[in-house]
């Protein structure tokens, strides 16, 4: 598979089993991740992973952040949310670490995050291992930013879910680039 390819077949991968990637590919992805485009060199991410048992523990916290949203919860949402880590077999958790500057301001900064998370799945997606950023509620939530050791200027980017395709891999949607895309020629401007 060439660059191009790779870029254009990239998809979401909701149906993830094991193997996890191995500790090689991950670090290959987070390298892929720390050259994204970074106004003012902040190195404004950083990333948690958290497989096997750690898994269940995540589920445990998204218990506890479900009873401080909701404490009349039943014992089928404590199942529903203990169960969502293991979706896959790996969860990479990406964090925005903003910070103060003058000419990079938070949302250049959260872009940045953004385009980070991207490289990684590109790099995880060219060594044949699939993923799929989720968020939710739970990403912004206090308890689960807490129990993940996030500080007051850091927040949760996403959950990327990451392990081998189970099954069939849907295809790219053919969408027509013209759709997207216009000549911008001044002539409105006024």
């Amino acid at each position: 598979m060439n660059n191009l390819e790779l870029l254009e077949g990239r998809v979401s991968v909701p149906m993830l089993s094991e193997p996890a990637p191995p500790p090689e590919v991950v670090e290959r992805a987070i390298r892929a991740a720390i050259r994204a485009p970074d106004h003012g060199q902040l190195r404004p991410w950083r990333f948690l992973t958290i497989r096997g048992e750690s898994l269940d523990r995540l589920g445990e916290l998204f218990v506890k952040a479900g009873v401080a949203q909701e404490p009349a919860l039943g014992d089928k949402d404590f199942a529903k949310l203990r169960k969502m880590p293991h979706r896959a077999p790996m969860i990479i958790v990406a964090i925005v670490r903003l910070q103060e500057n003058p000419k990079v301001p938070a949302n250049e900064q959260r872009l940045s995050a953004g385009a980070a998370v991207m490289n990684m799945m590109l790099s995880l997606h060219a060594q044949g291992y699939g993923c799929m950023w989720r968020t939710g509620w739970l990403a912004y939530d206090p308890v689960v930013s807490k129990g993940l050791g996030l500080s007051d200027h850091e927040e949760v980017a996403g959950f990327i879910y990451v392990g081998s395709a189970t099954g069939r891999e849907r295809q790219a949607p053919q969408l027509d680039p013209a759709e997207f895309c216009q000549a911008w020629n001044g002539a409105d401007a006024d």
